[in-house]
């Protein structure tokens, strides 16, 4: 699976690394791996939760309570083919907007 760096998921995602990092402590389920040298390292999965993160506090408006809650709701809900799936393509879609952006 391929792993993505602070800088490279700022710039798919288009936010700040220090907003990303201030998510990663209020939201216990973001916890990225780290390098041998202490960089961040984000898998897809991690990366398709920051992306609907940002859907949740900047499309829909939500507080960070309220976006806690969706979050972890959804997370808990039991439909593990379609999940699977979509974040198949997701990954599928990253990775080939980051073979363009180069």
């Amino acid at each position: 699976m391929k792993k993505y760096t602070i800088g490279q998921v700022s710039k798919l995602l288009d936010v700040k690394s220090h907003v990303i990092r201030y998510w990663e402590k209020e939201f216990d389920f973001l916890s990225p791996a780290k390098s041998v040298s202490g960089r961040r390292m984000y898998n897809g999965r991690e990366l398709n939760l920051l992306y609907r993160l940002k859907y949740l506090l900047y499309s829909k408006r939500y507080t960070i309570e309220g976006a806690k809650k969706s979050m972890w709701a959804e997370l808990t809900s039991h439909k593990p083919d379609a999940k699977v799936k979509i974040h198949e393509i997701r990954d599928q879609l990253l990775n080939l907007m980051l073979k363009n952006k180069r």
